[in-house]
């Protein structure tokens, strides 16, 4: 639909300021234009609403639109924007994971995403997937303090244990502990 032929003039102004005659006066093309842009009002109107649902409390406040003035002198939403906290959580990649996880949600929770929706999206996989590298990093790391706070003889005990090579008694196992070490 092209809606911006249709249109002379852009205001932020009430969405339902009466400007010209009634729909009686309207002629059947400035009708059909009516029509056009009640429609696009709707489908702007219901797609800012779905990215703000799933937003959750990541949305920066309410949904922003810009209007059109139809010939039936009322201004009819024609574009919008809902803002979303994208930045990262700082020190915490499981929240910074769940985050991204969000923003992607609702980047693609309209029926038919723009294309600034698209890259919305995409920035909030590349998040995701830095956070889960990071969180990855971290139980290598983790893994390594805790076998380094083991010592030699906790490693060692586990593996005799896991091979089923570990003596039952503990007075025998301490003793081969402490001759293999």
């Amino acid at each position: 639909m092209n809606i911006a032929a249709t249109s002379s003039a852009t205001s932020s102004c009430s969405p339902t300021a009466p400007w010209a005659g009634e729909k009686g006066d309207l002629s059947t093309d400035q009708q059909h234009q009516v029509a056009q842009l009640q429609e696009r009002d709707r489908e702007v109107r219901a797609h800012e609403a779905a990215h703000l649902s799933a937003a959750g409390g990541y949305a920066t406040g309410s949904a922003q639109f810009s209007y059109s003035r139809g010939p039936d002198g009322r201004l009819y939403a024609i574009g919008g924007e809902v803002g979303i906290d994208t930045s990262r959580v700082s020190d915490d990649p499981r929240a910074t994971l769940t985050k991204a996880e969000t923003i992607q949600r609702a980047a693609l929770a309209p029926a038919d995403p723009s294309a600034q929706d698209q890259r919305v999206a995409a920035q909030a996989v590349a998040m995701a997937t830095q956070a889960r590298q990071e969180l990855a990093q971290q139980r290598t790391d983790d893994g390594r303090a805790g076998a380094a706070a083991e010592g030699p003889h906790a490693r060692l005990q586990g593996r005799l244990r896991a091979s089923g090579a570990l003596p039952t008694d503990p007075n025998a196992r301490d003793t081969l502990l402490h001759q293999v070490a």
